[in-house]
């Protein structure tokens, strides 16, 4: 039976006695964080994100959390700036990517500011603080070649029909629309206005925009929407795609169409990259081009502007006789 156990920097030790169910083995240890770090009340103020970053921005500062009862560190306002150094060192030593930190730190600081703004703690640990920034590679961009041997490829025999044109379908409208693929993952049927060749989606910070849809991609719509209901079960009613246990569709699933399609080693957001690059390639203007990628920043979309050089340059070495 057990006797008792103690708690060490906020992990209770249950320790089991000879003769026990456990045999005298320690029990996973179990962390519990204290109230006073208001987590669920930060999560409950996100509300112009999206649940996918809320879920993520949740889940990091819980983690941050647990960290430091793990260093008896049990009240945010315990909390200083060399607390935070040291948990991104401790990040960078479990070999987490750089981008991945950079998120985490984001997260903590949103929540810093949001227990100064609502008067739990007094000073910002992370003022100051330097974070790891991503090296800004993009996934690379898809040649002509590439995208047609993923939009175009044979079906195999014992594949569905459904299910052909489901990832049709889906890979069209990442293509030629340029859709995050948690923007994908959340278009339902009423968003869609085939006749217009356009839809309307919900991005990052739950914002709407109208994109327009390809004719290739309007063709693959009409075809799914002909099977989909031998696929989508009735109490997901409106969702347009889902999976094969007819529930909603998740990144996950998507990621598995792609890997299943694509001739090469490549990411569904590879096919968002090829769709903004190809754009600028073909002259677009780039303001046009934020719009339709959804960015808040058109230094965000800039960044495919350098893409989009670095091919050209490209060109250029391999096709002019004196370069």
């Amino acid at each position: 039976m057990v006797r008792g156990g103690r708690r060490v920097f906020g992990v209770r030790l249950i320790i089991s006695l000879p003769g026990s169910s456990t045999r005298g083995r320690v029990a996973a240890p179990t962390l519990t964080v204290v109230s006073s770090w208001r987590i669920d009340d930060f999560a409950a103020s996100l509300t112009a994100l999206s649940p996918h970053t809320v879920v993520a921005y949740t889940s990091d500062v819980r983690s941050f959390a647990e960290w430091c009862e793990r260093s008896d560190l049990t009240d945010p306002q315990q909390v200083k700036r060399t607390t935070i150094r040291r948990y991104l060192s401790f990040l960078t030593t479990r070999e987490f990517a750089r981008r991945t930190i950079a998120r985490k730190a984001a997260s903590i600081r949103r929540y810093f500011k949001w227990m100064i703004a609502g008067g739990h703690v007094t000073v910002d640990p992370t003022a100051g603080v330097s974070v790891p920034t991503d090296d800004g590679r993009l996934p690379r961009v898809l040649d002509t070649k590439e995208l047609t041997g993923m939009l175009e490829a044979p079906s195999d025999v014992d594949e569905p029909v459904w299910r052909r044109h489901r990832d049709d379908a889906i890979l069209e409208v990442l293509y030629g629309s340029g859709l995050r693929v948690s923007e994908l993952c959340g278009l339902t049927v009423s968003s869609l206005e085939l006749a217009r060749n356009a839809a309307t989606v919900w991005g990052k910070g739950a914002k709407e925009r109208r994109i327009p849809i390809s004719a290739p991609a309007v063709s693959a719509l009409r075809r799914w929407l002909g099977v989909r209901s031998e696929v989508v079960a009735g109490e997901h009613g409106d969702i347009l795609f889902a999976n094969e246990r007819g529930k909603p569709l998740t990144p996950r699933d998507v990621r598995r169409i792609v890997d299943r399609r694509s001739p090469v080693p490549t990411h569904p957001h590879a096919l968002r990259h090829s769709f903004a690059t190809h754009l600028l390639d073909g002259g677009a203007d780039l303001r046009a081009v934020q719009e339709l990628l959804g960015h808040s920043d058109v230094a965000t979309t800039q960044r495919y502007t350098h893409v989009s050089r670095e091919r050209l340059s490209a060109a250029y070495r391999e096709a002019h006789p004196r370069a």
